[in-house]
C-alpha cells in the first residue's frame, strides 16, 4: 500500500452517481507529467465515486488495481469494488465503469497504453502489464487534486509510450540512513511519475547499510558513526551523535517486493575499490595498510581517532580495496548474498573516485602491476574491476558502474553510468558499450535551486529549467552509436541531505523535469507548457503532504517575487 500519512486525509462525500455529460469540465486542462505521446480532448467528463466499479477484463493486472485502489484510499477516503471478468466471460457493465485490459500495440519498449475517457467510462489498453500499470498513473493525474469523493475526471483520449527503457533515479543511503518506510515511499513517488529503476546506493565511506551473514561487522561496526560534521566539508563542527542503520534481508526481499508491485526494477550498489571506508573499518584487513590508523585531518572528529574508522565527513578518502585474495574472497562473498537479494540484471559496483595513493605505495600493488603486465594503477583499476565483472557474469548477472571504470580499459560486459558530464557517456557508446547518462551538469538533484542557497547543499546551482533543457543523446554519436544511450537518470546524493523531508525539498519538482526527459517524445518538450502542467502538479503535493521547492514564489536566481 502507499505510505501517506493518515492526517493529511480530511475527505468529503459528495455524489454518489457516476458519469457526466455536461461539457463544462471539458475547459479544465489536462496536466500530465510527463507528457503523453498523444492528447485528445473530448467534450463531457466522467466521475469515478465509490459505487465506479474496477473492472479487471485482461489477467494479470492485480498490481495495478491494488495500486490505484490504495491511492483512491489514503488521499480520497474510498476504494472502488474490483470485478475480475478475465476469466468468467461476463459482460462489461455499461457504465460506471474503469476498465482495464490488453491492446496489441506492440511497442518496442514495455509501457505503452491507450486510454479513453467517456461519459459513461474509462478504457485503459496496455501493450503489457507496465503499459496498464502507467495508464493507471495517468488516470490519477486526472484526477482533481482536492479531497472529495466525487472525483470528475476529463473526458479524453490519450496515446501513449515511453521514449527510454532506463528511467532511473538514485538515493544515496549511505550518507544517511533513511527508514524503509520512507524507501517505500522513495519508490512510490517514482512509480507515479513512470519511472521504472530505482538506484539503491547501499555502502559508503560514512556507512554500511546491507546486512551480510557471513561477515557481521559490517553492520555491526560499519553502520554506525560516532559523530557527523557540521556546515560543509571539512566542517565547521560535529554533532557528536552517534549515528547509522541498515536493512536486514528481510526488509531487503519486502522492498524489492514492493518495488516489483510497481514494475520497478532495484539496482543495488556496493562500492568498489574506492569509498569503502565503512567496510575497512569493519575488517582492517581488507585494506592496502591494515594496521594504519585512518587519516582524519583537521575535521572536526567525535570519539576514538586510532584504528579503521568510520568516516564523520564527506569528501573522497585515502582507503581503498587492498587487490589481494583476501578482498575478492571478500567481495565475492558479499556479491552472493547481494545477488541472492536482488533479481536485477545489473549490480552497481560504484567504481567512482578511486584514489590511488595506497596503491602507489604499497609493495602488493606495485608488484601485482608488474606481474599482470599493466601500465599503472588506472590499469590495477581496470584488473579489479573486470575480475569483479567476471564473477558477476559467471551468475548470470551484468555490471554497471560510474564512468570512472572506463580508466585502463573497459571491462568487457559493462554498462556506463556518465556522470563526469558525458564524455565517459560518449566514449562508451562508441565502444558499443550500453550506457545511462547522469551528468552532473543536469542529474545531480544535490545541487542548489536557484542562486538563493536557502538550504545547505553540496554546491553547483541546478534550477528546474536547466534539468528540463536536458537532452540524454549527444550530439557526438551517430545514430547507430546513439542506440548504445539506454536513458537516463537523476542522482540524489545526501551528504547534506538528513531527513525525509529534504529529500523530498530537493526532489520535486526536479523529478519531475527528469521523468518528462525519460519518458515523452523529444518533439513534446516546452518549458513554458511544462510549468503549466506543474501548477497542478503543485497541487497535488500538497495533496499528498510532500515537501517542494515552489519555482512560482522565486524568479530565476531565487529572489522571492
Amino acid at each position: 500500500m502507499l505510505l501517506v500519512p493518515l492526517a493529511q486525509l480530511s475527505c468529503t462525500s459528495n455524489s454518489t452517481s457516476g458519469g457526466g455529460t455536461d461539457t463544462d469540465s471539458s475547459l479544465a486542462p489536462v496536466s500530465i507529467i510527463p507528457a503523453p505521446v498523444k492528447v485528445e480532448k473530448q467534450a463531457g467528463h466522467f466521475t469515478i465515486n465509490p459505487s465506479t466499479m474496477l473492472v479487471m477484463s485482461g489477467t494479470g493486472l492485480e498490481k495495478s488495481i491494488r495500486f490505484f485502489n490504495a491511492y483512491l484510499q489514503k488521499y480520497y477516503g474510498f476504494q472502488l469494488q474490483v470485478k475480475d471478468l478475465s476469466k468468467n466471460g461476463e459482460d462489461i457493465p455499461a457504465s460506471n465503469v474503469v476498465v482495464l485490459n490488453y491492446e496489441k500495440i506492440e511497442y518496442k519498449i514495455p509501457g505503452a497504453y491507450n486510454m479513453e475517457v467517456t461519459g459513461d467510462k474509462v478504457n485503459i489498453n496496455g501493450d503489457n502489464e507496465e503499459g496498464v500499470f502507467y495508464g493507471m498513473q495517468t488516470l490519477i493525474q486526472l484526477l482533481p487534486p482536492d479531497r472529495s469523493q466525487s472525483l470528475k475526471i476529463p473526458a479524453v483520449k490519450i496515446t501513449d509510450h515511453p521514449r527510454f527503457a532506463y528511467r532511473g533515479m538514485m538515493l544515496d543511503c549511505g550518507r544517511h540512513f533513511f527508514d524503509t518506510a520512507f524507501v517505500k515511499q522513495f519508490i512510490d513517488y517514482l512509480a507515479l511519475q513512470k519511472m521504472n529503476t530505482f538506484h539503491w546506493h547501499l555502502t559508503e565511506d560514512q556507512g554500511w547499510r546491507i546486512e551480510i551473514k557471513k561477515y557481521p561487522r559490517l553492520t555491526e561496526v560499519g553502520a554506525w558513526r560516532n559523530g557527523t560534521i557540521i556546515g560543509h566539508h571539512p566542517g565547521d563542527g560535529n554533532d557528536k551523535t552517534r549515528s547509522g542503520g541498515f536493512y536486514t534481508q528481510e526488509q531487503i526481499k519486502d522492498i524489492v517486493r514492493y518495488a516489483a508491485d510497481r514494475y520497478i526494477t532495484i539496482i543495488p550498489e556496493i562500492e568498489m575499490p574506492g569509498h569503502s571506508s565503512a567496510a575497512i573499518a569493519a575488517y582492517p584487513q581488507l585494506s592496502c595498510f591494515p594496521n594504519e590508523s585512518t587519516k582524519i585531518g583537521k575535521t572536526p572528529w567525535n570519539g576514538p581517532r586510532t584504528g579503521k574508522q568510520v568516516q564523520q565527513t564527506w569528501g573522497v578518502f585515502q582507503d581503498v580495496y587492498a587487490p589481494t585474495e583476501y578482498t575478492f574472497t571478500f567481495l565475492e562473498n558479499v556479491l552472493d548474498e547481494v545477488i541472492q537479494l536482488f533479481p536485477s540484471k545489473y549490480i552497481h559496483i560504484g567504481g567512482d573516485e578511486c584514489p590511488k595513493d595506497n596503491w602507489k605505495r604499497s609493495a602488493f600493488c606495485q608488484k601485482l602491476i608488474r606481474e599482470k603486465g599493466l601500465k599503472n594503477e588506472e590499469g590495477l583499476q581496470s584488473y579489479f574491476v573486470q575480475r569483479i565483472e567476471k564473477y558477476l557474469n559467471s551468475k548470470g548477472r551484468e555490471i554497471i558502474g560510474w564512468d570512472e571504470i572506463l580508466e585502463g580499459g573497459l571491462a568487457p560486459n559493462a554498462t556506463v553510468m556518465s556522470w563526469r558530464g558525458e564524455k565517459g557517456g560518449i566514449e562508451a557508446a562508441k565502444q558499443h558499450h550500453d550506457v545511462v547518462m547522469s551528468p552532473t551538469t543536469y542529474c545531480y538533484l544535490d545541487y542548489y535551486q536557484s542562486d538563493n542557497h536557502d538550504s545547505l547543499s553540496i554546491g553547483g546551482n541546478l534550477p528546474l529549467e536547466k534539468v528540463y533543457s536536458y537532452e540524454p543523446f549527444p550530439k557526438e554519436l551517430t545514430a547507430d552509436e546513439a542506440q548504445y544511450i539506454k536513458g537516463v537518470q537523476a542522482n540524489l546524493w545526501t551528504e547534506y541531505i538528513a531527513w525525509p523531508s529534504k529529500v523530498e525539498y530537493m526532489l520535486f519538482p526536479r523529478a519531475a523535469a527528469l521523468a518528462e526527459i525519460a519518458w515523452s517524445p523529444k518533439e513534446k518538450k516546452n518549458f513554458n507548457d511544462f510549468t503549466d502542467r506543474l501548477k497542478t502538479q503543485y497541487a497535488r503535493y500538497r495533496l499528498w503532504g510532500t515537501s517542494y521547492f515552489d519555482i512560482f514564489k522565486t524568479d530565476s536566481t531565487g529572489t522571492p517575487k
